[in-house]
């Protein structure tokens, strides 16, 4: 024990130790929505990971940069202090489009990145900096990547201005060398990192598959990778927002292959916070669905008036006991 505690103290850094002294909590960033953060974590009171990548893919137009900027609105409003570094690769995200969803901008900075290079050097920068700070004066961090598909390589825009017709064949082992450099660092630092990605229909497949884009970096980087389906969800003739399905593809905390489906409403009110919840307890039989309507305390009552006062509804205990049956649906060794 001597001499492991003398390796400890001779190489010196705040990164080393007995594991003994590590640290058995694993953080979490509530999502804003208690069903998806079943499904990443196996807990509806957790959250994507706390100091890992978080991977969100889908098709186009499947809403992930609404999706991402609900996370981060509901990062910011549970941190008064905390802020976000937005790498935006896609010019998708202006004042007025953050001002929609209700999120501060004065604790968030967006970063426009062109190539993998510059979003490796600028993220790394940003790491190194927080790192560095006294650790009473690191207020929670947040960074989000959108998206990794839309970024370039140096030598794919030098090709271009020489109007060479080829194909950058470094591009996924420069991705590869970005995560690898970020991965450690970014948990060093506890920030999680969510990257949002395009998915494309694998070609030949016997069944209909979806394969993310990018190369594997991301893939082994990412401690969890969910893939987004949607159906647009009217209010008479208008469009509110999204019904989106989500399943997981990768998962270091939860079980894979599981799929929820949550609501991500086009204003500042982003993810709903309950929906889910009600089929989640009809699994685990904690209420009837009968004809449409769900049997809760002797009575029938439809899924829309229990989603408008869920406070009456879901109490406490009803949601302890939704967790429960959430461990047993998503977690590891559970069910």
């Amino acid at each position: 024990m001597d001499f492991l505690k003398d390796i400890v103290k001779e190489i010196g850094d705040d990164f080393t130790q007995l594991a003994s002294d590590i640290e058995d909590t694993e953080r979490y960033v509530d999502t804003g929505s208690f069903i998806f953060n079943g499904l990443v974590s196996g807990s509806i009171f957790g959250g994507v990971s706390g100091n890992k990548i978080t991977a969100i893919a889908g098709e186009s137009s499947t809403g992930k940069t609404f999706f991402s900027l609900a996370v981060v609105k509901n990062f910011l409003d549970s941190n008064p202090d905390g802020y976000c570094l937005y790498f935006d690769t896609e010019a998708a995200v202006n004042k007025g489009l953050l001002q929609s969803r209700g999120i501060d901008l004065d604790r968030l900075v967006v970063i426009n990145v062109v190539t993998i290079e510059e979003f490796r050097v600028k993220a790394l920068k940003a790491v190194d900096k927080y790192i560095k700070m006294p650790i009473e004066d690191r207020k929670p961090c947040m960074f989000v990547l959108d998206s990794l598909g839309m970024l370039s390589t140096e030598k794919e825009i030098r090709d271009a201005l020489d109007d060479k017709q080829v194909r950058d064949m470094t591009k996924s082992q420069l991705v590869k060398g970005a995560f690898r450099m970020l991965t450690l660092k970014l948990g060093q630092a506890n920030i999680p990192l969510i990257v949002t990605n395009h998915t494309y229909d694998v070609i030949g497949s016997y069944v209909p598959t979806k394969e993310m884009g990018g190369g594997s970096g991301l893939k082994y980087a990412a401690s969890t990778i969910i893939y987004l389906s949607k159906k647009k969800e009217k209010d008479g003739k208008e469009v509110i927002g999204n019904i989106i399905k989500a399943k997981t593809h990768k998962s270091r905390l939860s079980k894979e292959n599981k799929t929820v489906e949550i609501r991500l409403f086009y204003d500042d009110r982003g993810l709903d916070r309950y929906y889910g919840l009600l089929e989640l307890g009809e699994i685990g039989g904690l209420w009837k669905n009968v004809a449409g309507r769900y049997e809760i305390g002797g009575k029938k009552i439809y899924a829309k008036q229990i989603l408008s006062d869920p406070d009456t509804y879901f109490t406490d205990d009803v949601m302890q006991a939704l967790d429960e049956i959430a461990q047993k649906e998503f977690s590891y060794g559970e069910g």
